[in-house]
C-alpha cells in the first residue's frame, strides 16, 4: 500500500492507482505531487518524473529538497533539455533525456525502462510516477493523441503495482477535455486557493 498523507492523514491507496491531480496554476500541484513522491522515498519506495515543463536539475533540486534519505532511488525523464537546446548531461544515471514532450513513446519507453531497473535491479516492489504535466502534452499533441498515450502509460503503472500522480493545469482547458481525461484515472485530487489563499484539497474516487 502507498501512503497519501499530504492528500489525507493515515490515508493508504493500493497499488496499481493513478491518480489525476487537476487544479489552476500556482495552487500548489507541482508540490504536492512531489511531497507525495518524498514520502514514499524516505521510506524506500523508487520514484520516477517525467517533466515537460522544468529541467531535470529543476525538478531534482525540489525533490531533493523534500526527502531525508541521501540516495533515493530517482530516475527523471528530461523531456525539455534537448528541446531548449541546454546542456544535458548524459553521464548522469538519474536522468535519461527525450527529445520534447511531442516524443510520447520515448516517454513511455524510458519510464518502462526505469521501471524495469527498479524492480529487476534494486529488488523496489512499490514505486511512484509522477508526469508534470499533461497540459504540456495538450499543448504539442491532440486530445485523442494524448488519451491513447495516457491510456497505455496508466496501464503500465497499473501492471507494475505501481503509483501514478498526473498534473494538469484545470484553467488551460476546456471541461469537456478536463473530463474525457478523467475517465482514465482511479481518482482525482482537485487542488484550489481559498480566499485567505490556503490550498484546498479535495478527493473523488479514491478509497482513502
Amino acid at each position: 500500500m502507498y501512503d497519501f498523507a499530504d492528500v489525507q492523514t493515515n490515508a493508504t491507496i493500493a497499488p496499481g492507482t493513478n491518480v489525476l491531480v487537476t487544479g489552476p496554476p500556482l495552487t500548489g500541484k507541482r508540490q504536492l505531487a512531489l511531497d507525495v513522491l518524498a514520502q514514499g522515498a524516505d521510506r524506500g519506495d523508487g520514484s520516477i518524473i517525467v517533466t515537460t515543463k522544468d529541467n531535470a536539475d529543476t525538478i531534482r533540486s525540489g525533490f531533493r529538497d523534500r526527502i531525508q534519505t541521501a540516495n533515493p532511488s530517482l530516475g527523471i525523464v528530461d523531456c525539455v533539455s534537448n528541446q531548449q537546446q541546454t546542456n544535458a548531461t548524459e553521464s548522469d544515471s538519474e536522468i535519461s533525456y527525450v527529445s520534447s514532450p511531442v516524443d510520447m513513446t520515448g516517454i513511455g519507453i524510458t519510464v518502462s525502462e526505469f521501471l524495469q531497473e527498479f524492480y529487476q535491479e534494486r529488488g523496489l516492489t512499490e514505486n511512484r510516477v509522477m508526469l508534470h504535466s499533461i497540459s504540456t502534452l495538450l499543448m504539442y499533441s491532440d486530445l485523442e493523441t494524448v488519451f491513447r498515450f495516457l491510456h497505455v502509460f496508466t496501464g503500465r503503472i497499473q501492471s507494475a503495482d505501481g503509483l501514478g500522480i498526473f498534473l494538469i493545469d484545470s484553467a488551460a482547458h476546456d471541461e469537456q477535455t478536463v473530463n474525457t481525461l478523467k475517465q482514465l484515472f482511479d481518482g482525482v485530487v482537485a487542488v484550489s486557493e481559498e480566499d485567505d489563499a490556503e490550498t484546498a484539497v479535495t478527493t473523488t474516487g479514491l478509497a482513502l
